[in-house]
């Protein structure tokens, strides 16, 4: 496949070191939106949008309607049942042929998805005619849940050249913003185009050196630097931040550039650093008839019971309730938002794939030791029995919803840590219903949870198990440790002949599940059969 970024964000791969991530998830960046994301983003009641104006300046903006103002006609539309408030920056820009960038994100639930393509008017609304289309990690989003209001009166619009000290303490006490970056390179290649992207952390994650000067911190994400490889061509950066307790929007527009060496002084989380100079801002207070509270009234102590290596850097967490009290409920194949206070280093967010099924006394998280990960490392090395942190709500739609249907779990690496938790449920529950559990690993020392698998197919007929090791080596014998060398496929899954109805269940790596969902498809499945979560 054509790779689907542009020179700007291969740039930036290369300079991060991950120069080959175009070909690993070259088929996880879609022209047309899955079914999964068309049901998503009809769900929503906001869009976050970014283009930009008559100038060439870039803006984004959230856009919000009534209940089914976004629809999905087919894969390559969505359509907008609003346009922007004429006081909108990008109020009059979103005309035919205009490049725009659209994120859909569910703040309670911490999803999100994000597509770029071209607007036209339709109506009193909007169409947008896809180009790019791809999810994201639920990684640093805060929960909050919204609610309408009907008697939201927008006050006056304030423009300027710089923010003033009511704005600067705004952004400050901020947990979440957007960007807005785009790319032109002359040509018409799908990567040409408007992105608009979230960005968290703890409050105060964006630094004010000044009223014209923000640094914005780049952690740890899916490698694809939409927003720095647009920066590293164009040079210009647009932002919003919203004031959730009054539904006013904070419009930036501005320079931006990359600083790729963070010092010792700056966000310890932080692998580079977005440096943006102020051109104009838009202050727009109760902009939107929407407002969000926190959801912290869900949150739990929760205190670490046993830490057990599952291989050489994977280990899982047992979690109790600190106060004794119930466990919030949730279903195999959630995961579990948590906050960890890493003392001088402040508060990480993060979320983990619960991977045993709910049994109403504990959760089990199983935690890859990532080399540049902080929470990870934090949890590897500092963290064990006694010790305690702070989780909201399980989330996430990685669910089963048909008891009867056969069933396929595919995953490779980490990605098994959902996938174990489905099947314990399925086993659990009896029943017929044929089950296969496709497992990748390099080798038999990042085999995770083989023993515990293995017992679950031994008292379950109706499941089948295939591992398959992409590096055996000398102390890993076939038909034993493993069913098969090299690594899991598409083939793979079709050679198991689930039959014509089967749910695909598929979760590792970008490009991993790019190949199997590609493959499943030109082979004839149907996308609505197949669900996926990457990391």
């Amino acid at each position: 496949m054509t790779t689907p970024f542009h020179s700007g964000e291969i740039d930036a791969q290369t300079r991060a070191g991950v120069g080959d991530v175009a070909a690993r998830v070259a088929g996880f960046i879609r022209p047309f939106m899955p079914d999964q994301h068309r049901d998503f983003f009809a769900n929503q009641p906001f869009l976050i949008l970014a283009a930009a104006d008559a100038q060439g300046r870039p803006w984004v903006t959230l856009m919000d309607g009534p209940e089914g103002f976004v629809t999905s006609p087919d894969r390559m539309s969505l359509v907008l049942g609003a346009r922007p408030d004429p006081r909108d920056p990008l109020a009059g820009a979103l005309e035919e042929g205009t490049d725009v960038g659209v994120l859909g994100i569910e703040l309670a639930t911490r999803r999100r998805n994000r597509l770029s393509g071209r607007s036209a008017r339709v109506g009193d609304g909007l169409a947008i005619a896809v180009r790019q289309s791809f999810g994201n990690c639920p990684q640093y989003i805060h929960d909050r849940h919204w609610r309408r209001v009907s008697d939201s009166q927008p006050g006056p619009v304030r423009p300027s050249d710089r923010l003033d000290p009511g704005q600067i303490d705004r952004i400050r006490a901020a947990d979440t913003m957007f960007i807005g970056t785009g790319h032109h390179d002359g040509g018409d290649a799908p990567s040409n185009g408007y992105d608009a992207s979230h960005r968290g952390g703890a409050p105060g994650f964006v630094q004010v050196v000044d009223a014209t000067h923000l640094r914005i911190p780049d952690y740890a994400g899916n490698n694809f630097f939409n927003s720095i490889g647009n920066i590293l061509g164009s040079g210009r950066i647009g932002l919003l931040f919203v004031d959730f307790a009054t539904g006013g929007l904070l419009h930036v527009t501005g320079r931006a550039r990359i600083d790729w060496t963070p010092g010792p002084g700056d966000d310890p989380g932080a692998q580079r650093l977005i440096d943006v100079t102020v051109e104009a801002v838009l202050d727009r207070p109760a902009a939107v008839g929407l407002r969000w509270g926190r959801g912290d009234a869900a949150s739990q102590r929760l205190v670490i019971t046993r830490k057990k290596p599952e291989t050489l850097d994977i280990t899982s967490f047992y979690l109790a309730p600190a106060d004794g009290k119930a466990l919030v409920p949730f279903r195999a194949g959630q995961h579990l938002p948590v906050t960890l206070d890493l003392g001088d280093r402040g508060q990480v967010e993060r979320s983990y794939s619960l991977s045993a099924a709910p049994d109403g006394t504990r959760y089990r998280l199983s935690i890859k030791r990532e080399a540049q990960g902080l929470a990870s490392r934090a949890l590897h090395d500092g963290f064990g029995p006694g010790d305690e942190i702070t989780a909201r709500s399980p989330a996430g739609d990685f669910v089963l919803t048909d008891g009867t249907r056969p069933v396929v779990l595919a995953s490779a690496g980490v990605g098994v840590t959902p996938m174990v938790a489905l099947l314990q449920d399925i086993a659990r529950g009896g029943g017929a219903r044929p089950v296969w559990f496709v497992q990748g690993a390099r080798n038999g020392r990042d085999h995770a949870f083989g023993a515990e698998i293995d017992g679950i197919v031994r008292r379950s007929p109706h499941v089948t198990c295939r591992i398959h090791y992409s590096q055996p080596d000398a102390r890993d014998r076939a038909g034993r440790d493993y069913d098969q060398a090299g690594r899991v496929t598409a083939q793979t899954l079709l050679d198991l002949r689930a039959g014509p109805d089967a749910l695909y269940m598929l979760c590792g790596p970008a490009g991993f599940v790019a190949d199997l969902r590609a493959g499943l498809e030109a082979a004839g499945v149907l996308p609505g059969q197949i669900r996926f979560e990457t990391f």
